[in-house]
């Protein structure tokens, strides 16, 4: 995620891919052995920032979304399919969903009894489900999406599922995917996704991966999406509305799909190429320091996306295709396509770990300004620490936010950004380039479309640098305060 810099800046070529579109289950858990205990998951995966996002008991490994969106009153009606393997003998498991509300509920193609509380929904199947299988579960439901607004924790920006006057704009991260499906809402839950949206025709309808299909019929058009890597549930988007659409090949080659609110264009005629060379140019820049590029497709999304007539302040690394609420410079641009490595193929197993995706990618955008012929990385993170007092008379937090567990309201604090890229910045000085980019691309390579932990990362610079680097680590990423400068 990126906060809004100054303006200037649009990416992809849909591969013609063959697949189902709801993966069917290999087995289906549902007999009841009434020797067997079976008891409800929990209603959350035990992150403390979150406590009730995800669900305990299962582990998806598809999702199925049949979505209609009618902008002229904003409502959304969805079919989800969750194909899922039971981590243990379910009696009842919970999905997250907030809001919107459910009609009907089957697993393995039986009606389920189902009740709402808060953002769970809480399914109790026929019979138990046995650990070690896999079960569909079948959720119907509809509903206005409510926009989460008045919320510290984005910036204090209007996240989630945006209305806009020709459609929708959505950025979920961090606990607003479960406002437009329902779904185990945990980046440590991740799946595949094929989405399908029908909307008025006229209007566009872009997802994550690559577009299978796009049919017109009776005065709608159905898209179907497929994005068949794993995907963390707040990574998923889907953006309605009216495009210039521009699909193209990187020079390294990989597919590039760009879509451009033409509202857009009347202010910034070359939006669409921008975007489109900009993103080449990012994406072909980290597949040579980071390795190849994780996902069927790169791109960009970039919306006139307000709410309230008011401009958003963010914009989102959606996997495979970053959403912009404006035209953003390239600066942007670059980091958002280093989260397609950083973030989004390789992703927290807790939110704590935040600075995996945030630093990462802020590091990146400087290495990036400083191959553009600005400032060195080395310049550009002293002067963030010269700029930064401490303590600071305005009483605003930087120095005092830990950066390997910044706290939930925080947890999108600059010192998450610029001050862990000083950490990466001052741990490449100290080991050298050689060994802090093999631990960049090994560290990708090692956990791509995994999840991770800080202190899988520390682990691994130690191993590959061959240095004692618990004091630096103990310093700069647990300790708060302004440190000597190493």
């Amino acid at each position: 995620m990126a906060l809004c810099r100054p303006a200037r800046t649009l990416p992809i070529a849909a591969a013609a891919i063959s697949v189902v579109l709801f993966a069917p289950a290999a087995s289906a858990g549902g007999s009841h052995d009434s020797a067997a205990l079976f008891t409800p998951g929990t209603p959350g995966v035990g992150d403390p920032y979150f406590p009730l996002e995800g669900n305990g008991g299962y582990d998806v490994q598809h999702y199925g979304l049949d979505l209609a969106y009618a902008p002229a009153t904003d409502r959304l009606d969805g079919t989800v399919v969750i194909t899922a393997h039971a981590t243990q003998n379910l009696s009842r498991f919970d999905l997250d969903l907030q809001n919107l509300k459910a009609s009907s509920v089957t697993v393995n193609g039986r009606r389920a009894s189902f009740a709402q509380s808060g953002q769970e929904l809480q399914v109790t199947p026929r019979s138990g489900l046995r650990k070690g299988g896999v079960f569909i579960a079948t959720v119907r439901y509809g509903g206005v999406p409510k926009t989460i607004v008045g919320s510290p924790i984005v910036f204090g920006s209007p996240y989630g599922f945006l209305h806009t006057p020709d459609g929708a704009f959505v950025g979920a991260e961090p606990n607003a995917a479960s406002t437009w499906y329902p779904s185990n809402d945990h980046p440590s839950d991740k799946a595949p996704f094929t989405i399908r949206i029908t909307v008025p025709e006229g209007l566009g309808a872009i997802s994550n991966g690559v577009l299978l299909s796009e049919r017109t019929k009776g005065g709608k058009t159905t898209f179907v999406w497929d994005q068949r890597q794993p995907m963390a549930t707040y990574l998923a988007t889907v953006d309605i509305g009216k495009w210039q659409v521009k699909q193209s090949t990187t020079p390294g080659g990989v597919p590039n799909y760009v879509a451009v609110d033409p509202g857009l264009l009347e202010s910034q005629p070359d939006a669409l190429d921008f975007f489109t060379d900009t993103t080449a140019q990012a994406t072909d820049l980290w597949s040579s320091l980071y390795g190849k590029y994780p996902f069927d497709t790169a791109g960009a999304i970039a919306d006139d996306a307000r709410y309230e007539g008011q401009p958003l302040g963010f914009s989102l690394e959606t996997q495979s295709k970053p959403v912009y609420s404006a035209v953003r410079d390239t600066t942007t641009i670059a980091h958002e396509m280093a989260h397609q490595w950083f973030g989004d193929s390789v992703t927290p197993a807790q939110w704590k770990d935040i600075w995996l995706n945030e630093s990462f990618a802020t590091w990146s955008h400087y290495y990036w300004n400083e191959r553009q012929g600005g400032a060195s990385v080395h310049d550009q993170v002293r002067s963030v620490y010269n700029a930064r007092p401490f303590p600071d008379a305005a009483n605003r937090p930087y120095w005092s936010v830990v950066v390997a567990d910044p706290q939930r309201d925080t947890m999108f604090n600059d010192r998450v950004y610029s001050g862990g890229a000083m950490v990466l910045q001052f741990l490449r000085e100290k080991i050298g380039d050689e060994a802090f980019f093999e631990l960049l691309r090994t560290w990708h390579a090692d956990h791509e479309y995994g999840n991770v932990t800080t202190e899988q990362f520390t682990a691994l610079a130690k191993k590959i640098s061959r240095q004692d680097l618990d004091p630096f680590f103990q310093t700069w990423l647990y300790t708060p305060g302004k440190h000597p400068l190493p």
